[in-house]
């Protein structure tokens, strides 16, 4: 009876109980201290923003996710519509400039070099001309002096 009692402690329980529990322990404790997403580690813990902005920029982003979840299609086409006008800008841009050049020209030609008897289209034609850095002009008033 005594070599029974010998091997079995009294004190201890169930050992592999024991590490069972403790593994289990520091599993959760992991899960508990994931790591901080680098731009919350960056503005709150460095840089040492207040917590409450924290909280407003989270509450933020958990409405904007719902968002986009929610609206992914009106979404897809603002995005459209925006990459369509930011394409055809330039073009617009470029064809207002020039439009406005041309007008400045037909001004300037019509004030400067008394021209009565052109027409529309060979005013035009002599704008254009100016715009894209013709010298046209130049050579009627040599030839009219």
């Amino acid at each position: 009876m005594e070599k029974k009692e010998s091997g079995k402690v009294q004190g201890i329980k169930n050992p592999t109980f024991e590490n069972k529990k403790l593994k289990a322990s520091k599993n959760s404790n992991n899960n508990k201290e994931k790591s901080l997403p680098w731009w919350v580690e960056l503005l709150f813990v460095q840089i040492g923003l207040p917590d409450k902005w924290l909280i407003k920029v989270l509450k933020s982003r958990k409405k904007y996710t719902e968002i986009l979840k929610n609206e992914k299609k009106l979404i897809v086409i603002f995005l459209f519509i925006l990459a369509g006008l930011t394409y055809f800008y330039p073009l617009v841009k470029y064809s207002k400039n020039r439009l406005d050049c041309e007008n400045n020209a037909q001004n300037y030609i019509v004030d400067n070099k008394n021209l009565m008897n052109i027409n529309r289209n060979q005013l035009r034609m002599l704008s254009t001309n100016f715009c894209n850095g013709g010298d046209e002009i130049y050579e009627i008033e040599n030839l009219k002096e």
